[in-house]
């Protein structure tokens, strides 16, 4: 039934039993006020005297009302199993309409009371035991398991909602009627016959079994209870309950009339608090159980029921006082009924439900019977209403303790309850993918010490969790892991333990029960998926049971988790702090250890949505950091050495407003700076007013300057009188310069005073007005166009947005940890996809700084500043980091802790040669421009006592970013290839770009439902390292053989026995093969006989070695401004040269 339809379904019986719990209670209180006018009449309206009799006659109605509820519920399962329940109700909403036709005849017949409405009122008792079965029984008919709790909270709420009109307006209604009762019969039969139609409106469901009596049902209802400790313990629990609502809710009224002296009239007050606070109770728990049937409300319930009547009995408070004790006693109420009621429903047999809920009823209202019994009784005795609220408080005291023993695994759900709606705020997908029943495997990540509680939120059923003997022997952990089932694993331990183990695990699926394993098998310490060890295959051999991953989002940087080098000794980021789980669909038993962290991995990916309503602009998050630690050092560069946080947002919100004025009307705006502080303040200004930036690349000449600003619609350009001359850049005629020399000087006291006040004071929306932003930035918005290198081609335009750009810098930042202590190398230009991402967006949200130095190539002044800055964190090219082998000192690298290089493949011999040089290997990343750019990182391995994580692989890129999802599939038919089979990258996250400026055409080529593809060619591993192979375009096709260019050139160079790229393969038409490869080199042309000679030895197939008239020699390798190398200018030398040299 879809969900529109169950809330209609379920919309008839909430009206339904509205209304009948409307007339039950407000005949009920009819009845008793009718009573005491008589005892107020023979004994006086105060004193013992009166409140003993009123106490009595009140005791008398309740019986009268409860004891037929409880002696026929005996027969009720009967009708409710062996009829549609449906027809039930809807045949009881008549007899309800018929009894409150005699009820109103009775009461004109005798004004005062009397015999009759009594027999009315054991009719109606009657008539709600046989429709109670039906109607907690049609909801599990009505609603799925995972609405189960909502429908029970719905149902509880109106009805308390009708307990409390009926009980508050039943003295009014009879005030108002003055000597003419009946009217308010009239007005309960009215609201019968609104009862019986809305009945009509609900869908017959089929009965539950054809045949069976009064004994069979009773027989079928307590083998059920005999087989299920749980349903029995429940039922235990809600007779309990009612036993204590029954004695507490005749005492309050009671109390209202003698002790608050309050009239017919108000006498209802303290129950009409109860009936509110019990149905926003009901409310919240059904709401809060998020689709499941939650046990940890009990003991909460419990307590908060204990505390009230605690407040109730020492206390004795007026009016005001006892309304919010009532209204906190029933809040906690309604914390016990749903989830008592939820478990009745949920753990009885379909086919013996209604004969249980009947069974359970009778038992219920005999402790309703008991309840009202023994109010009369406590009071016989002496004691006051204020002491039998507090004999109550002991009882339920008594009765939550109990509870707590005999069910312990309540605790942890408490706890669990504790932890997900105060330090967490926990979001779950896919909650219906775990089977109701049966036996399933669950295969989460590790990320934190919490994540048995948390998983313990997705489900209602108990889980088996494998834990290291290590932990299960934890004094403080042991007792809560014997309550949980936790089976022991040692992964030190003997063959014959470890398969002791599986084993158990084996048996508990096979008994039908849900088992955890963490295939990691330790917590992550890198911050990124660790690789899975194949244990659970044993578990799951020759079993058909279903394997269910799962990926637990954002718990990386909780408290629990190892974010900062350290548990539990940090303070929280956010409170509460927001949780992703999700749950994917089920695998069969035969998947690989592979296949399944690939699917988790899958589930990482798209858990990273739920991010983004949590997620601001990227110069929002700027602000924020800048704000926090304002005298921090952030930027420096060679002009200005030191530049503070506080400077830092001073800068840019001055630099902002000072553009306004020169980019009225212009959404897109260009920059031609260097890597400075200047170039990083820039692009903020231009953020923070709310503009697309576009770094234009200085080093593709006058016409690409054209091209890109053409594309982009720029109109003018923020650039430097100083930098264009030392670059030799010339500016295209249809672009106006604005000097950031003249802005700068425009800047004076009273606008850097200004600024600083607006950076410590003004709200972020402010500061965008002010900058210039006309609307207010959004996630989804464009923040930067960047060019891509044109390596292969014509550069176009891709569109970035916030969210593309900070998921990345998220992503980065779980895997590549930064603390105030780290300083960053900025080397990189900002046309750069990874300079404009890694080093400003990047180190300065994460609270490291950054020392810029305008150019890449002056390697020898870059040694300077790394020793001098201390700097950290060195991200470049391996085209650079040649030089820097060649030109700086092992000392001034002394401070590096990481290396990390992209953009293009890095050479084994250069990394040797740079870790031999200075004592530090570099690692190696992967990354598009399409893709905010980094797609995979190699990261620094964990070492501590006793742990090793691995977090790089030499000759791979690294792994996946958290967040992002890979493929590997055949280039021709599109189909995923095994593990270690080389084929396509396709690329999905958060971080893909939102498509090519102006060319959807081109965007529908590379992007499909979702998935980028990157045109490299790649191969995954087992622990999901990448290996990029080529580009697809960097392929030959010669003798029907697909050539790697990428194979010959490490070949050759290993040959040349060269540390750096000396020479680069490319290849040029063919008229007998196709084509033909084509090498470019600045080596000595002696050296090439010895290099070819070595490369045949090698094994390399001779299909794959080029002709010896096909190597060429060049002055220098043709390289873009990314330090890439430009495989386009390197195929238009090839052709040129080679045309000559056969010319002559």
């Amino acid at each position: 039934m879809a969900p529109a339809a169950q809330s209609s379904a379920l919309r008839g019986l909430l009206v339904a039993q509205f209304f009948g719990a409307f007339n039950d209670n407000a005949w009920k209180l009819i009845v008793a006020l009718l009573a005491i006018k008589q005892v107020a009449a023979s004994a006086g309206a105060s004193g013992p005297e009166f409140e003993a009799g009123s106490q009595a006659t009140t005791t008398q109605a309740f019986v009268i009302f409860t004891l037929p509820l409880m002696v026929v519920s005996a027969f009720a399962g009967v009708f409710s199993d062996r009829f549609s329940k449906r027809t039930v109700i809807v045949v009881m909403k008549a007899v309800e309409v018929l009894l409150m036709g005699a009820g109103t005849a009775a009461l004109f017949w005798n004004p005062l009371g009397g015999f009759l409405p009594l027999l009315v009122l054991a009719a109606m008792g009657a008539q709600s035991a046989i429709f109670s079965p039906s109607k907690y029984g049609i909801l599990p008919e009505l609603l799925p398991h995972n609405r189960l709790s909502w429908g029970n909270g719905q149902l509880e709420m109106w009805t308390f909602i009708a307990i409390i009109a009926g009980t508050a307006l039943a003295g009014p209604l009879l005030d108002l009627s003055g000597q003419t009762p009946w009217l308010t019969g009239l007005v309960l039969l009215f609201c019968s016959g609104i009862g019986l139609w809305a009945s009509l409106f609900i869908p017959t469901v089929p009965r539950a079994r054809l045949e069976g009596g009064v004994r069979e049902t009773w027989q079928a209802a307590i083998e059920a209870l005999r087989l299920d400790r749980v349903l029995k313990l429940g039922i235990l629990g809600a007779i309990a309950f009612w036993t204590l609502a029954s004695l507490v809710g005749q005492d309050v009224l009671i109390y209202a009339k003698a002790v608050l002296q309050l009239s017919d009239s108000l006498s209802g007050l303290p129950l009409a608090a109860f009936g509110v606070g019990i149905g926003i109770g009901a409310l919240l728990a059904g709401t809060l159980s998020a689709a499941k049937v939650e046990l940890g409300y009990l003991p909460l319930g419990g307590i908060g029921i204990s505390a009230s009547l605690f407040a109730l009995g020492f206390g004795s408070p007026q009016l005001g006082g006892t309304l919010m004790a009532m209204a906190c006693l029933g809040l906690a109420s309604g914390f016990v009924v749903v989830p008592l009621n939820a478990l009745i429903q949920w753990r009885s047999p379909a086919d013996r439900r209604g004969a249980v809920i009947a069974f359970a009823n009778t038992l219920v209202f005999g402790g309703v019977l008991l309840g009202s019994l023994g109010s009369g009784f406590l009071s016989k005795i002496g004691l006051s209403a204020s002491n039998i609220f507090l004999v109550s408080g002991i009882g339920s005291a008594a009765l939550t303790i109990w509870a707590l023993r005999v069910l312990p695994e309540m605790f942890i759900r408490l706890m669990l309850v504790l932890f997900t709606h105060t330090i967490y705020r926990l979001t779950i997908t896919g909650r219906d993918r775990i089977p109701q029943e049966g036996g399933a495997l669950l295969v989460p990540n590790h990320v934190s010490f919490i994540d048995g509680l948390l998983l313990l939120a997705t489900t209602d059923r108990p889980i088996r969790f494998l834990v290291d003997q290590h932990y299960y022997d934890h004094r403080v952990l042991n007792p809560f892991a014997k309550i949980m089932g936790v089976i022991p694993i040692s992964s030190n331990g003997s063959p014959r333990e470890i398969l002791h183990a599986l084993r158990q695990a084996g048996q508990s699926l096979d008994r039908g029960e849900l088992v955890c394993i963490f295939p990691e098998g330790q917590i992550t310490r890198t911050g990124n998926l660790l690789p899975f060890r194949s244990g659970f295959t044993r578990i799951i051999k020759g079993r058909d049971v279903p394997i269910i991953p799962i990926h637990l989002d954002r718990v990386w940087g909780s408290i629990f988790s190892f974010i900062g080098g350290r548990f539990l000794a940090k303070w929280p980021t956010r409170f509460p702090y927001p949780i992703t789980l999700s749950i994917g669909e089920p695998l069969p038993s035969t998947t690989s250890a592979e296949e399944v962290r690939h699917a988790v991995q899958e589930l990482g990916e798209a858990a990273w949505r739920f991010r983004k309503p949590t997620r601001r602009p990227l110069h929002h998050s700027f602000v924020w950091a800048m704000r926090k630690h304002p005298l921090r050092i952030v930027f420096g560069d060679a002009t200005r050495p030191r530049v503070s946080c506080f400077q830092a947002l001073t800068g840019a919100i001055a630099l902002g407003r000072a553009l306004r004025p020169r980019w009225e009307g212009q959404h897109t705006v260009g920059i031609l700076l260097p890597p400075s502080v200047g170039g990083a303040l820039a692009n903020v200004a231009a953020t923070l007013s709310g503009r697309t930036t576009v770094n234009l690349n200085y080093t593709v000449g006058t016409q690409g300057l054209e091209s890109a600003s053409k594309q982009a619609g720029l109109m003018t350009v923020l650039t430097s009188r100083v930098f264009l001359k030392k670059a030799q850049v010339e500016l295209p005629a249809n672009l106006t310069p604005i000097w950031i020399e003249e802005i700068r000087n425009t800047i004076n006291l009273q606008a850097r005073l200004t600024a600083a006040l607006l950076a410590l004071f003004a709200p972020i929306r402010m500061l965008e007005r002010l900058c210039g932003a006309s609307i207010h930035p959004s996630i989804d918005d464009i923040a930067t166009i960047i060019f891509s290198s044109g390596s292969t081609g014509e550069p176009k335009g891709v569109l970035l947005s916030h969210f593309n750009l900070d998921s990345n810098v998220e992503g980065i930042a779980q895997v590549l940890h930064l603390d105030h202590n780290d300083r960053v190398l900025g080397i990189l230009p900002f046309f750069h996809s990874f300079g404009y991402l890694a080093t400003l967006w990047f180190p300065v949200l994460h609270g490291a700084s950054v020392i810029y130095h305008p150019s890449p190539l002056d390697a020898g002044p870059i040694g300077d500043l790394i020793h001098q800055h201390r700097i950290t964190i060195l991200l470049t090219t391996p085209t650079f980091l040649q030089l820097f082998v060649r030109r700086c000192s092992p000392e001034q690298f002394g401070s590096l802790r990481i290396v990390l290089t992209g953009a293009e493949k890095l050479p084994d011999r250069l990394l040797i040669a740079f870790e031999e040089r200075f004592g530090i290997r570099p690692i190696e990343g992967y990354g598009v421009t399409e893709c905010a750019p980094v797609i995979a990182l190699n990261c620094p391995d964990f070492r501590a006592a006793g742990f090793f994580q691995s977090a790089s692989r030499r000759g791979t890129v690294g792994q996946p970013l958290p967040g992002v999802s890979v493929r590997i599939v055949d280039p021709d038919t599109e189909q995923p290839l095994p593990v270690g089979t080389p084929g396509m990258l396709l690329v999905k996250g958060p971080n893909v770009m939102d498509g090519y400026l102006g060319r959807e055409d081109l965007t529908a080529k590379v992007i499909r439902q979702g998935w980028y593809i990157t045109g490299d060619i790649a191969a995954l591993d087992e622990d999901g390292f990448i290996t990029i192979t080529d580009r697809l375009s960097r392929f030959s096709k010669i003798g029907g053989e697909m050539i790697p260019h990428g194979q010959v050139e490490k070949a050759l160079l290993e040959a040349a026995n060269a540390d750096t790229m000396v020479l680069a393969v490319t290849a040029v038409p063919d008229e007998r093969k196709g084509e033909q490869l084509v090498v470019l080199h600045t080596l000595e042309e002696s050296a090439i006989p010895d290099i070819l000679e070595k490369v045949s030895a090698s094994g390399l197939p001779n299909l794959f070695i080029p002709k010896r008239d096909n190597y060429i020699k060049v002055d220098h390798l043709p390289v873009l401004g990314t330090g890439k190398l430009d495989l386009r200018t390197l195929k238009q030398l090839a052709l040129e040269k080679l045309s000559k040299s056969q010319l002559t």
